[in-house]
């Protein structure tokens, strides 16, 4: 089990460390009462990595295939065995 929690945060860590995250409100836990006024929970402006995706043309040689089609006849004749 604790390989996998590790390898969980290591993915996160890696998620996180390609962006730019700056919070720009702190968090407010509310009070514990039994009217508790309501929390607020912080935000952050993230900012990912800039990505340009693009296509280009390329040419494929391709090898010619030579299919034979049997004749009906050869074809509606029931296998046998050699």
């Amino acid at each position: 089990m604790k390989p996998a929690i590790a390898i969980i945060a290591g993915v996160t860590c890696l998620g996180l460390g390609a962006c730019d995250v700056d919070q720009t409100q702190k968090a407010d836990a509310p009070e514990v009462e039994i009217n508790a006024e309501a929390g607020q929970l912080p935000r952050y402006d993230v900012d990912g990595p800039e990505v340009n995706v693009g296509t280009e043309n390329v040419v494929v040689q391709v090898p010619d295939v030579d299919v034979s089609v049997p004749d009906d006849d050869a074809a509606r004749a029931p296998a046998t065995r050699e």
